[in-house]
């Protein structure tokens, strides 16, 4: 019997981030993919992500602002969550710091779009895959598909996310972090506190690995949420 599995993509992402790991992995999981543009609150993000799903448990896998999503559900529903991934993300509010850069390319987006794309990439990516113009490219499509109103209510939310740190400490199920060796965004150290703070859960680093690691290393994601969803398959 497979398991339904929820993913939750990051910034300026849809679907097809999570494309590799839907098809290697059809053979035990049932895929629904959230969309992360509906709403400027990662609470009520957490709720029409829930709302996708059918009754009963499930997996769980939530990429960079797809993990702040993922924290909030397991905050709504614990007990329907069974396995757990989160993939180049953190538990903590944003610093002073990151949430002026939020709000300086939000005033930017509406003005000059691209400008902000191009500013993200080289962060998203590690530098041996910038020159990989399917990959780039694949980022462009996917944050024009978003689109300017979409990333403005994705970094209210965002911005307005709460600290999940003294929250880890409930969480129950089989738990996978995952960190890109490489990753500009979020620091190796954020996903140590989210692995030392979650009971038991798994710290994989993933090298040779930006922040898109589900894109940048698709074949040891997969292997990671594969063994995070054997005990339930």
């Amino acid at each position: 019997m497979k398991t339904p599995l929820l993913w939750l993509p990051g910034l300026l992402a849809d679907a097809r981030v999570f494309g590799p790991q839907v098809a290697a992995l059809s053979d035990v999981a049932d895929a629904t993919v959230a969309d992360m543009t509906g709403a400027d609150s990662i609470a009520v993000l957490a709720q029409n992500a829930l709302a996708t799903m059918p009754p009963g448990p499930f997996a769980l896998a939530g990429f960079s602002m797809g993990g702040y999503v993922a924290l909030e559900i397991l905050r709504l529903a614990p007990e329907r969550v069974t396995a757990l991934a989160l993939l180049n993300t953190n538990a903590r509010p944003d610093s002073p710091e990151a949430a002026a850069n939020r709000r300086r390319l939000m005033a930017l987006a509406p003005r000059d779009f691209t400008t902000v794309l191009e500013a993200l990439i080289p962060k998203q990516l590690h530098p041996a895959h910038l020159g990989d113009t399917q990959l780039t490219g694949l980022l462009r499509q996917m944050a024009q598909a978003v689109g300017v109103e979409g990333f403005l209510r994705q970094q209210e939310a965002n911005l307005g996310r709460r600290d999940s740190r003294a929250h880890l400490a409930t969480i129950r199920c089989p738990t996978v972090v995952i960190a890109g060796a490489e990753d500009a965004i979020m620091p190796r150290e954020f996903l140590e506190e989210l692995a030392h703070g979650i009971p038991d859960a798994r710290l994989e680093v993933i090298a040779n690995c930006g922040h898109v690691s589900p894109l940048e290393q698709p074949e040891a994601i997969t292997a990671a949420v594969r063994t995070l969803l054997l005990p339930a398959a």
